[in-house]
């Protein structure tokens, strides 16, 4: 990514459903680190909208990881308790449904559903019922040729994401008649002034789903390519090769990202290696800040 020339809004959007590990250390300081060379703005957004997973736990975690982590941000919850009262995305719900009443109007676009979330990958058009229906789930159905593009700040050259064929239907509002994950983020980030979104390489059909999402409506078509700028990064691996997952040990007594041999160091360390920095800049947040000043797209 090369320098920002735009006012900078970035934002850390952990969710509160296990204990944070590594790689979303990493994710947090490169955001940190990308905003605040830019001069920008962060924002704490913790998407809560899954409320059988979470845990005060998971919440306490995610305070106590940006504390060890030394990173700070400009707006948001200083604490569990705040964030509970002042910051949920259930205080948003209201914002959420709008949209989803917008894009129930647009003919053929929205359909719904009893069955479960993998049952309905596959249903018949006979199971479709009506968006009024008790208990059912909304869905978004994509065209098959749908490829979505944009200009990743990544250096690493990435191809379009075939949108109609890696997500041809995705979630709009789950059946307890609360907004899914894909729309929330949409909304959360127009309302928040979002222009920077920093993820893994994993969430490419994510950001896909969410600028053709968007541009479905003129309320939301502000959340596009251009007025933001993404940034897909290579994930870490675990010993086996595999993705770093929260889900992979999900419990209150998981082990935190905070019990890592060699304390934030690690992550410094693991952030110069994904920029290609030399080893030393992973000795303190100081050393990567300093020489991540000069960091571009190669």
């Amino acid at each position: 990514m090369g320098r920002l020339t735009t006012a900078v809004v970035g934002r850390l959007a952990p969710t509160p459903s296990g204990r944070l590990h590594l790689g979303n250390a990493v994710n947090f300081v490169l955001t940190w680190l990308l905003v605040r060379r830019a001069g920008g703005r962060l924002h704490l957004r913790i998407d809560d909208l899954d409320r059988a997973r979470l845990r005060r736990a998971y919440l306490d975690d995610i305070f106590r990881v940006i504390d060890w982590l030394g990173i700070d941000y400009d707006a948001g919850p200083n604490g569990p308790d705040d964030f509970l009262r002042h910051y949920s995305q259930l205080l948003h719900l209201p914002a959420y449904n709008a949209v989803l009443r917008r894009l129930a109007q647009r003919p053929g676009l929205v359909l719904a559903s009893c069955r479960s979330r993998h049952a309905a990958d596959t249903e018949a058009a006979s199971t479709v019922v009506a968006l009024d229906t008790p208990g059912a789930g909304w869905w978004v159905r994509v065209p098959p040729a749908t490829v979505v593009s944009w200009a990743d700040g990544w250096p690493a050259a990435l191809p379009p994401v075939a949108l109609g064929r890696e997500m041809p239907k995705f979630s709009l509002r789950r059946k307890d008649a609360v907004a899914a994950y894909q729309l929330a983020s949409v909304v959360d980030d127009l309302r928040l002034g979002t222009t920077l979104v920093v993820r893994g390489h994993d969430l490419r059909p994510s950001t896909a789903a969410q600028l053709w999402l968007a541009a479905q409506l003129p309320e939301t078509s502000g959340f596009r390519a251009g007025r933001v700028e993404f940034l897909h990064h290579p994930l870490l691996l675990d010993a086996a090769g595999g993705k770093l997952a929260k889900s992979a040990g999900a419990g209150p007594a998981a082990a935190s990202v905070l019990g890592l041999v060699g304390g934030p160091a690690s992550v410094y360390r693991a952030v110069a290696g994904l920029l290609g920095l030399p080893s030393e800049a992973g000795a303190s947040l100081f050393a990567l800040q300093a020489a991540f000043a000069d960091w571009h797209v190669g």
